[in-house]
């Protein structure tokens, strides 16, 4: 074989005298015994397993075959062995990638990439750590190869994530700071390094963790002849700028003696300059801060400046000494330099685990360590370099060899046992046994006096009669030698010593510290300490001195074998051709010395007679079953060799494919046979319906036609007969007709024009007449109505005569004021109707009523005679409310003038009068509500074409009095109003504005009164005078339907009061005072009664002596004088006036005497003349006292106690009544007991005043009291006709039913009462015992009582209130259905109420507590799931539970959390984990059962509502969910929810939780989002399950756009614009971005949550295929407004012309055919023409242009300059600005364009093209922060590229989007 190479190669001897030199070679060799070559041996094998000859001239010629053809890779079993070409091979390629992307180890010829392949299969298939070990000498390409796993391992990835790419661009730097060229390799890795590469469980990598060895540090300032120091010496002095270099004084690499030493400043084939510029661009990458990098450079420049400096002195050996220690200096710098780098880079790349214990991180590790080394001088890096490679070696073995023979011994399988060469021997010396060589070195290096001698003495005496230690030829040599797996290696110990302890002095560390370079105090930031920790660090120990070199190497070896040990191993063992770097140069005995000391002749025994891939017969049965073809399996066979490994693996992917498709088939031929089934089911339903139809449709159709022949022959032959004779007969007819009707017509025109010509003129004469007496009826129509109101004498009184009893000093000090004019309609209503709308009352006339209603034959007009029965059907009078009352007889006609109100008839037993013929009528009104319709129906009958004008007036004036008594039904209304409109003169608006009044304040209870027939006959105000507690009197306006509420509130408003409440309106008479209230109660009802009260008396009742009072009537509990004076005055005057007239009367004489004091000081102040008090006991002392006291004694009790009183004694006065006298300060109503407990008298009197509620009976005396505590509460009830409405009041003394006429007003006044003190209330008590582990809570028992205490956060509406438990003096959240707010606000209330407090439990919450359900509403987070499935995560379903709480408002929060937050927590961790949908379901549909909380169902309700859209429940729960929905169907979101959630079935689940839009729609109960789509500005419903391509598709049709092919949806935030996935839902994505943004400027800001802005855009992404002219509206909307601003920055390279052209094109399009705006032309230059050619005309030639396109329109402009644009080869581009730092022959900034052609790069200036990568030459990109990275070309060696921008979303978007499309179309 040598021969022929030499031959072949050399010596260029043609090839068949070669083959005939071999021919003879091979002839002779038979001769003397040698057998010929196998014929594997001839062209090679992929896997030296297969070779026949096994041997080592075997195992060489295979290499050097496949070596000679270029193939480098070959396998040994599972062992990848690596040549290395020295040369680039098209090997590394992502077409190669794409091909070893998921295949079987052997499936295809030997690659590094089937290796790291194999890594990530294993790694995921077995869920187990694996690794790569990367061994061979120095030179023989692991570093490359190690590159190659990581390249490969980021593609496999698939993400083009950020974090891959900074993984690969440690290399760079590592290289930099980490190898060198030494005689051996170029790019010598003077460090090891084990890059630990982390993966999530989808196969992403997720971060990365590197770990050095041992750097030589001694290169820095030593080289060996034709080697250099580090690269990034050498790239900084050539790469770096001439103005940066100034700076740091820094020259060429000649000039600095660290670099000159070897005498090699250069290295062949690489480029300084270009690697410095991919050095900075990884630096950026990795995050290094500009500062970072300038640091760095400073401290690289002062170790070069510091090699520069020398040393004199007279003596040579301190001279050495200084030279030694600044070596050691600087080799510290540069060691903790790269230290502190690889510290950067982990924190770049590296990202901590979870706190999750159940959250596995799996890994791939890769080991690229120094390999074995054997130089002409070898010091003791090289000896720390090999025995690291002696571990790696021993790993081998041990893996290889050991571990398998010793397992196939243990299993008893019958094996023929290898020889192996096993190094553990020599591991043994070095470092395992006692006082190994390591162990010596560290020993020595501990001795003060411990030399390099004394080291190597030690050595020899200990080792120096063994087989691998190899000691000193003599005594001066201080040379020994190992022997290694690899060979005798011989070390020189001269300096081992000084290495080994690796120690800085005192000095230079205090030097560092004392250092202004931030920099290098970071790297020597573990060595600095205080002066007195150094100091100390002096004193101590020995032992504890610090760890020396070989110490530190052999712990991090250790831990490197410990993580190698626990992964599953892979191995490439690289293999060095040639020492002299040469291509196509293998050297047989360099390449066989290799194969032999690596074991590789043992690996291929061992492995192709052994069996290294194992499973247990669990794994292997679970694996492969499929293969099986019985359900039997052999353990036996579970043994296998790679070869049936791959084998297997293959038949397992055949089988499971096929297994796929039968599955497949048999689905689909299940789906379709049912889908089939029932297709022809429903055909045949349709076939035979149809076939029916039909059937029936010719039989009825041949029938008919059958009986049509017959009929129409036997008509045929009759009509023939008759034809004859009816034309004769209609001969005659027609002349005899048509003369009769002539003479009809004619007199019936006579008879027209004769009654025509009378109509004409009887309305002639009788306008006549009507002008002619024009002023004379006005006169008589007001003589008329006097003439009607003849009875009513000629003045009316009223609050005449003596005023009543007790009342008297009112009227001789009151003042009247003068009336004011108030407008009724302007006071507040109970009930108000808005005023008519006559053009609505045009469809209700009283003719159409009568029609409709009216019985018999009754007609709606005035008729003379009497009716004989009633207009309107009437049920039983039975239905009549109160008493009963005979028949009322009907309204009299008013045909006669004397009928009503002064009519002559009889129409009772004698004659009526015409007031109580009134009284009659509206009395009737009043007490039967059926009867107000007939009444109001037979006015207006008599009133339709009444020609009697007094009985007309007459008629109106009864029908204005009626409507302000009673109104007519909601049947009659609109009637009436219309019926009004035509009134006489006056009566329309006067009776339209009474039944205005009547019908918002209701029914009248007494007939009119004198005054108000009075008013009528004036049709004005009624004017009333109402007389205050301080003497003031106040005239009002009132009418018939005037409330007392009304005249309390416009009180109230005159005399400024605030505090109105309990002030009524009073009534009095003679000796008679009563309460109005302050309600509904009518005013003219109590002047009528009044009137009544007189007539019955025997006086005259139009003189009635009444009076109008404004008094204080009942307190509030929670009364307080100093919130209102003007009230706190008017109770004041009326308290001191009741002392006065013995209304308010004092137990004791002081009482009276300090009441009377207080007054004198109120009325005098500190005036204590006698006169004053003269008068105070005037004003304050009743008569009956006085006359039990002389005036004396009281006037001497009021002085003496009148100098005690200070300011405020009005509010002290007005207290002490209110606690003194509360029964005279009580609203009474009159009550009969219906049921409840036993009482002395079952009718009495009800008061109800600020204490509580008391029965009296008719002498006032106490039948019961009840406190408001007692009261648990109230309502009204109908109790039928005979006993009216009744209230019940619920106590804890029992029920009571209490049958009042004012039962309603009784329970609304406890109702308020109640209501305010449970709002002011501070005390609760407990109704059931609640015991609570979490502190928010308040833990309480049943029966205690709770302190509350105000909190805005907790609400009662919400269901929360926050207490404080009285007993343990505890705070926390309380439901408030736990609990009964007492109707307390004092604490002296609540001792008073203990007692009540048992009563309590006892008789309101000692009922029987239901057993706990879980299927109900809880106010507690549930400690478990609710269904088994989630047994044992109680920890997450708490954390699920407590956010759908806090939502629903059923759990209090001491954090106000936002909605979002809230449904995040809720909906988050379901959008992730599918098993956590259904209980979220469960959870939400349980807090709505049984939930009476009407704001916790509601917010229940949007919940469900959004994860109904979100994701469906399972199959198992989805019929539930339905039916749940289904029987809620009332609810106004159940019916969305149930077609959501239908919805939902059909599509995937959302990746994300909602988004804000939504959660803000559904708050506002709206289930249509509209979200606005800018461009064009449009909105756009956007439902839950909206996907971007469906809103595309959706907005392309509303446009009538012809595809909506490359359009897409983006969104603009504030720093970027994002382009959207179409596949993706609308809402996730906006959620994704908006999250990432407000994360982003939260970080930069350093704030919390913040709300981000954000708007859609709707615009062409891809221009494929875009030909202008095709679609209009596109061209119009999209392309037109997308391409201008391209086209005006300058992207585009343009002539002159079409600049011109272009432009004139766009003045068009601007402007249209507006010629006034060419003189703008020059102005407006920068929209027209692109920024970069603005100088290219003068004005005069742009004045030119204006003839150009004379004749477009706008539209037809904007398509010519899209065609003109659309030949541009820069067409559709996306254009991006960037900053680029990779290649220095490009500018910094440059312009790149995407389209379909590829990426171009672009001069910005010049707009030169000067580079274009197409896509199929892009190796691998990839994006993070804001740089956008491209590999273009092969992996190893390609181009790369780095971009800077602040748009790098949208740049890898259109860039991945453009590039996906071209793989499409270029596969199609």
């Amino acid at each position: 074989n040598t021969y022929l190479y030499l031959l072949t190669v050399y010596w260029k001897v043609p090839s068949y005298l070669s083959n005939t030199y071999l021919y003879y070679i091979i002839n002779k060799k038979k001769e003397d015994g040698f057998r010929p070559m196998h014929p594997t041996s001839v062209n090679g094998v992929d896997d030296m397993i297969r070779l026949g000859d096994l041997n080592e001239a075997g195992l060489l010629r295979n290499l050097l075959v496949r070596h000679k053809d270029g193939i480098i890779y070959t396998y040994t079993g599972s062992i990848l062995v690596a040549v290395n070409p020295y040369q680039l091979l098209p090997l590394y390629t992502t077409e190669q990638v794409h091909l070893y992307t998921d295949r079987r180890l052997g499936e295809l010829p030997p690659h590094v990439f089937a290796i790291a392949d194999s890594c990530f299969f294993n790694m995921r298939r077995n869920k187990k750590d694996q690794c790569c070990v990367i061994s061979g000498e120095s030179g023989a390409g692991k570093t490359e190869s190690t590159k190659l796993m990581l390249q490969f391992l980021a593609a496999v990835s698939g993400q083009h994530s950020w974090i891959e790419q900074q993984i690969l661009e440690a290399n760079p730097i590592l290289e930099a700071f980490g190898n060198a060229k030494t005689i051996r390799n170029d790019n010598s890795s003077r460090f090891g390094k084990y890059i630990d590469i982390n993966f999530t469980k989808g196969g992403a990598i997720e971060g990365a963790k590197i770990e050095h060895y041992l750097l030589e540090k001694s290169r820095v300032c030593r080289q060996a002849p034709e080697e250099r120091n580090y690269h990034i010496f050498y790239c900084m002095l050539m790469g770096m700028p001439a103005e940066q270099k100034k700076i740091l004084s820094l020259g060429n690499a000649s000039e600095y003696n660290y670099l000159t030493m070897g005498n090699c400043t250069s290295c062949d084939g690489r480029d300084d300059i270009k690697e410095y510029a991919h050095f900075r661009s990884a630096m950026k990458i990795l995050m290094f801060s500009e500062n970072d990098s300038w640091e760095i450079n400073k401290l690289l420049a002062a170790m070069l400046h510091l090699g520069n400096v020398h040393f004199e002195g007279q003596s040579s050996r301190l001279t050495s000494q200084a030279m030694d220690g600044k070596d050691a200096f600087v080799k510290a710098i540069y060691g903790r330099l790269f230290v502190w780098v690889v510290g950067k880079i982990n924190k770049a790349v590296f990202k901590p685990p979870p706190e999750d214990t159940k959250y596995v991180r799996q890994s791939i590790g890769l080991l690229d360590i120094f390999g074995f080394e054997n130089f002409n001088k070898n010091s003791f890096e090289q000896l720390c370099i090999n025995f690291a490679n002696e571990q790696l070696q021993q790993f081998f073995v041990k893996h290889v060899f050991k571990l398998e023979q010793d397992e196939y011994a243990r299993e008893n399988i019958v094996w023929k046992h290898i020889e192996y060469n096993d190094n553990q021997r020599t591991l043994d010396v070095l470092a395992n046994k006692s006082l190994n060589i390591l162990a010596l070195i560290d020993e020595e290096s501990n001795f003060p006096k411990g030399t390099d001698t004394t080291m190597i003495n030690k050595m020899n005496q200990v080792h120096g009669k063994g087989d691998v230690y190899v000691p000193p030829k003599n005594n001066h040599d201080t040379q020994f030698g190992i022997q290694h797996f690899a060979g005798v290696v011989h070390y020189d110990s001269k300096g081992f010593l000084e290495k080994n302890r690796d120690a800085l002095s005192t000095d230079l560390i205090q030097l560092v510290e004392k250092s202004s370079n931030k920099m290098l105090k970071q790297a020597f930031q573990n060595e600095l300490s205080s002066n007195g920790e150094i100091a100390s660090q002096q004193t101590v120990d020995a032992k504890k001195r610090a760890p020396t070199l070989s110490g530190q190497f052999r712990q991090s070896l250790d831990a490197l074998m410990k993580t190698l040990t626990a992964c599953q191993p892979y191995f490439i063992r690289c293999i060095k051709p040639n020492d002299f770097k040469k291509p196509m140069l293998f050297d047989r005995d360099l390449c066989m010395r290799q194969l032999r000391y690596s074991g590789m002749m043992e690996t291929i025994r061992i492995r192709k007679a052994g069996y290294p891939i194992r499973y247990t017969f669990d794994e292997f049965l679970e694996r492969y079953r499929v293969l099986l073809k019985s359900s039997l399996c052999d353990p036996k066979v579970v043994r296998r060799n790679d070869f049936h490994d791959t084998m297997l693996e293959l038949e397992r992917m055949k089988e499971l494919n096929e297994k796929a498709l039968l599955i497949q088939r048999v689905l689909r031929g299940y789906k379709y046979r049912r889908q089939f089934l029932r297709q022809r089911s429903s055909a045949l339903v349709i076939q035979k319906n149809w076939r029916g139809y039909k059937g029936r449709k010719l039989y009825r159709l041949g029938f008919a036609r059958l009986q049509a022949k017959v009929r129409a022959r036997q008509l045929q032959h009759h009509y023939q007969q008759k034809r004859v004779a009816a034309v004769r007969l209609q001969a005659q007819t027609r002349g005899y007709l048509a003369r009769k009707e002539w003479q009809r017509k004619r007199r019936a025109v006579i008879l027209l024009q004769t009654n025509t010509r009378g109509m004409l003129a009887r309305k002639q004469v009788k306008k006549m007449k009507r002008d002619a007496s024009t002023q004379s009826e006005s006169i008589t129509a007001q003589e008329m109505v006097d003439d009607i109101f003849g009875f009513l004498p000629n003045m009316v009184g009223g609050q005449e005569g003596q005023a009543p009893a007790g009342f008297k000093d009112l009227e001789k000090q009151g003042e009247r004021t003068r009336p004011e004019e108030v407008d009724l309609d302007d006071l507040p209503m109970v009930e108000d109707i808005p005023e008519e709308d006559y053009d609505d009352l045009d469809e209700y006339s009283f003719s159409k009523f009568a029609s409709m209603y009216f019985q018999g034959a009754a007609t709606p007009t005035h008729v003379r005679q009497r009716l004989r029965q009633p207009l309107l059907y009437h049920e039983d009078e039975g239905d009549v409310e109160g008493e009963e009352v005979s028949k009322p007889p009907t309204v009299q006609t008013i045909s006669e003038e004397d009928e009503i109100l002064v009519g002559e008839g009889p129409t009772l037993d004698r004659p009526m009068t015409a007031l109580e013929k009134l009284h009659s009528i509206v009395g009737y009104a009043i007490v039967r509500r059926d009867l107000r319709d007939e009444i109001y129906c037979q006015i207006c009958k008599q009133l339709q074409e009444n020609g009697n004008r007094s009985s007309f007036y007459r008629g109106w004036i009864l029908l204005s009095i009626c409507l302000g008594i009673f109104p007519p039904t909601e049947r009659f209304i609109k009637f009436l109003q219309s019926f009004i409109r035509f009134g006489p003169m006056g009566y329309a608006p006067y009776c339209a504005k009474r039944l205005r009044r009547t019908v918002a304040n209701g029914v009248r209870g007494e007939p009119p009164s004198w005054l108000e027939l009075e008013a009528t006959k004036s049709k004005k105000p009624i004017a009333v005078s109402v007389t205050l507690m301080d003497s003031r009197t106040i005239s009002l306006p009132v009418d018939s339907s005037s409330t007392s509420k009304e005249i309390c509130q416009l009180l109230s408003e005159k005399v400024s009061l605030k505090d109105t409440f309990g002030f009524s309106l009073y009534v009095a008479i003679y000796e008679k005072v009563w309460s109005l209230g302050s309600g509904r109660e009518h005013v003219m009802d109590a002047i009528s009664q009044c009137e009544q009260e007189v007539k019955r008396k025997g006086g005259q009742e139009q003189h009635a002596p009444w009076r109008l009072y404004y008094r204080k009537e009942i307190f509030t509990p929670w009364h307080d004088c100093k919130e209102d004076s003007v009230s706190t005055d008017l109770i004041y005057r009326q308290i001191i006036r009741g002392l006065r007239f013995g209304e308010y009367k004092c137990d004791k004489d002081d009482d009276i005497v300090q009441l009377s004091a207080k007054h004198f000081y109120v009325q005098y102040g500190s005036d204590c003349s006698l006169d004053n008090a003269k008068t105070v006991v005037q004003d304050c002392i009743n008569s009956s006292l006085l006359e039990a006291k002389t005036q004396d004694k009281w006037l001497q009790m009021v002085s003496t106690a009148h100098a005690q009183k200070a300011a405020g004694v009005k509010a002290e006065v007005v207290d002490y009544a209110r606690q003194k006298w509360p029964l005279f300060f009580s609203r009474f109503f009159e009550a009969a007991k219906l049921s409840g407990p036993a009482l002395p008298k079952n009718k009495f009197i009800v008061a109800i005043n600020w204490t509580g509620i008391t029965f009296l009976d008719e002498k006032e005396r106490r039948l019961l009291q009840l406190s408001y505590p007692e009261v648990t509460g109230v309502n009204t009830m109908r109790e039928g006709k005979k006993f009216g409405q009744s209230v019940s009041l619920l106590t804890l003394k029992g029920d009571f039913s209490l049958n009042a006429v004012m039962a309603g007003n009784i329970a609304e006044l406890v109702h308020m009462f109640l209501g305010g003190l449970r709002e002011r209330s501070q005390y609760a008590v407990a109704l059931q015992e609640v015991n609570q582990d979490d502190p928010t809570f308040l833990s309480f028992k049943k029966g205690e009582l709770i302190v509350l205490i105000k909190d805005d956060e907790l609400t009662v509406g919400r269901g929360w209130i926050k207490g404080k438990n009285e007993r343990t003096g505890k705070t926390g959240a309380v439901p408030t259905d736990a609990v009964l707010v007492l109707s307390l606000m004092f604490c002296a209330s609540v001792c008073l109420s203990r007692q009540p407090i048992k009563d309590v439990n006892r008789q309101v919450i000692s009922k029987n507590v239901a057993p706990e359900r879980l299927w109900v509403k809880s106010r507690e987070p549930i400690k478990q799931p609710l269904l088994k499935k989630l047994a044992g995560n109680s920890e997450l379903i708490l954390d699920l539970c407590v956010p759908i709480l806090k939502y629903m408002g059923d759990y209090p929060t001491k954090q106000i959390q936002t909605p979002l937050e809230l449904t995040d927590q809720i909906f988050g961790p379901a959008t992730k984990d599918e098993a956590l949908r259904d209980e979220i379901y469960c959870q939400i549909m349980k807090q709505m059962t049984s939930n009476n909380n009407r704001f916790s169902l509601e917010q229940g309700w949007q919940l469900l509502w959004l994860c109904c859209g979100l994701f469906p429940p399972s199959q198992s729960l989805l019929k539930h969910t339905q039916r749940f929905l289904e029987s809620r169907r009332r609810e106004p979101l159940a019916p969305d929810c149930l077609q959501r959630l239908q919805g939902s079935l059909r599509i995937e689940p959302r990746k994300l939780p909602p988004h804000q839009v939504e959660i803000d729609a559904i708050q506002q109960n709206s289930t249509q989002i509209f979200h606005k789509v800018h461009f064009p500005n449009d909105m756009e419903e956007v439902n839950t399950s909206t996907r971007i391509r469906d809103l595309c598709q959706t907005i392309s049709t509303k446009l009538q756009l012809v595809s909506s092919d490359g359009f897409s949806i983006f969104v603009k935030t504030p720093d970027k614009v994002l382009s959207l996935n179409d596949s993706d839902y609308f809402f996730d994505s906006l959620r994704q971005i908006t999250d990432w943004s407000k994360k982003a400027k939260s970080v930069k800001e350093g704030g919390g949550p913040m709300n981000m802005s954000y708007l859609v855009f709707f615009m062409r992404k891809l221009w494929f295929n875009v030909s202008p002219g095709r679609d209009l509206e596109a061209d119009l909307i999209f392309h037109y407004p997308q391409e201008l601003p391209k086209y005006l920055r300058g992207y585009h390279r343009c002539t002159k012309e079409d600049m011109v052209n272009i432009g004139a094109l766009l003045f068009r399009v601007k402007f249209n055919n507006d010629k006034s705006q060419f003189v703008l032309i020059p102005k407006m230059l920068k929209d027209l023409v692109p920024n970069d050619m603005l100088k290219a005309m003068s004005t005069t030639d742009w004045q030119k242009v204006k003839s150009i396109n004379k004749f477009m329109t706008s539209e037809e402009a904007s398509l010519a300059f899209l065609k003109v644009v659309c030949r541009w080869p820069t067409f559709g581009c996306a254009f991006f600005e960037v900053k680029q730092t990779s290649d220095p022959n490009f500018p910094d900034i440059v312009r790149i364009a995407i389209s379909k052609q590829g990426v171009s790069i672009i001069h910005p200036k010049t707009k030169d093209v000067l580079a274009t990568h197409p896509f199929n030459r892009i190796a691998n990109w990839c994006s993070g922060s804001t740089y956008f990275h491209i590999t273009v070309g092969n992996l190893v060696k390609g181009n790369k590229i780095l971009c800077e921008t602040s748009l790098v979303k949208t740049f890898i978007t259109v860039f991945y989007v453009v590039y996906l499309l071209f793989l499409f179309i270029t596969e199609t």
